[in-house]
């Protein structure tokens, strides 16, 4: 069965078509940063309408590739959480195919494809396992006991990961999107004379707050006018060492309390260096396992959404022709794959 998914819950448009009995995958993806960089942040209005605009010319690509439209068996789109008018721009060309075609359709939730993408590449973490969801819209410990099946261990009060990332890089003068712009001035040194707190690690659970280190990297900025090069690196060091420190911690934490070996990370934070090495040894100790993306499958991609669509399809699932969109939509809610 080869199943089409459409990514657009943000600011990337992704197209790909994913073959369940061959494992082959054909995807176009395309990012719309130089669009959002002049205005430091994703414009929601603009976004929808650069959906509108890439989607169908990136679909006839791939249908090229695969033989024509009559290879696709069915189609899966990102029907949340995100932005209302992307998402649906993406649900409205999944309704018109699947209602052209007569073909079978279903939304797939946005962090069930990022929790899933390992597979992409052919890595099968071994049921049960912890999931650490970081991207720059959700910060999340997932329980996962059966593909399916999940129960939210802990998540961010505040500002997600990659948004406390992007944030950070805005006080310090870098461009947008900051995150990785700050890794990659925070690895140009060693050590930093600045020291900022792990957060809500020195209490039991498993939920997560930013926003703290970002007002300590402001306080920072505000006493030392102007910034030099230095400065900038050693703050940005010191961010990045405390948000690593942060996820490390409560990845140990959710493995002891589950009893699990099998870590999976997955989402744009999963490719920054220090996190996936932090991680590795971390859960060495414990003599378990991580498992990440491949880093082209760490950012939202169209893939994710074929595979994770691919999978509930083949169980029989789908919206019969319904294409509604949520904003938010919690992991939780979804019914196990295969019920």
């Amino acid at each position: 069965m080869k199943v089409l998914g459409i990514e657009s819950s943000c600011d990337e448009t992704g197209i790909a078509v994913y073959d369940n009995k061959s494992g082959e995958i054909w995807q176009r993806l395309y990012s719309q940063i130089e669009k959002h960089r002049e205005y430091g942040g994703v414009v929601p209005e603009l976004a929808s309408r650069d959906h509108v605009v890439k989607a169908a010319p990136m679909l006839v690509e791939i249908l090229r590739e695969i033989g024509g439209i009559d290879a696709i068996d069915a189609i899966a789109y990102t029907r949340g959480p995100g932005l209302i008018g992307a998402l649906m721009v993406g649900a409205n060309l999944a309704r018109g195919l699947a209602w052209a075609l007569d073909k079978p359709m279903l939304g797939v939730h946005h962090m069930e494809g990022h929790l899933l993408a390992p597979m992409l590449s052919g890595e099968r973490p071994k049921l049960p396992f912890v999931a650490l969801l970081v991207s720059g819209g959700h910060t999340m410990l997932v329980d996962v006991r059966e593909l399916g099946d999940y129960r939210i261990l802990g998540e961010s009060l505040d500002d997600a990961v990659g948004e406390a990332f992007d944030k950070t890089a805005k006080l310090l003068g870098l461009s947008y999107p900051g995150g990785p712009e700050l890794a990659a001035l925070a690895d140009s040194i060693a050590v930093s004379r600045f020291e900022f707190p792990r957060p809500m690690t020195n209490r039991p659970g498993l939920d997560f707050s930013f926003s703290g280190l970002k007002t300590a990297a402001l306080n920072i900025v505000r006493q030392h006018q102007p910034l030099d090069e230095v400065l900038r690196a050693e703050v940005a060091h010191a961010f990045q060492c405390a948000v690593v420190d942060t996820l490390r911690i409560k990845c140990k934490r959710a493995l002891e309390e589950t009893g699990y070996q099998q870590l999976v990370v997955a989402g744009g934070v999963g490719a920054n260096r220090q996190l996936r090495e932090a991680l590795v040894r971390q859960v060495a100790e414990l003599s378990g396992r991580v498992v990440f993306p491949a880093l082209e499958y760490c950012t939202d991609n169209g893939a994710m959404i074929a595979y994770a669509g691919a999978l509930r399809l083949a169980q029989g699932q789908t919206d019969e022709n319904v294409s509604d969109v949520l904003a938010r939509w919690s992991l939780e809610s979804l019914p196990a794959i295969g019920a």
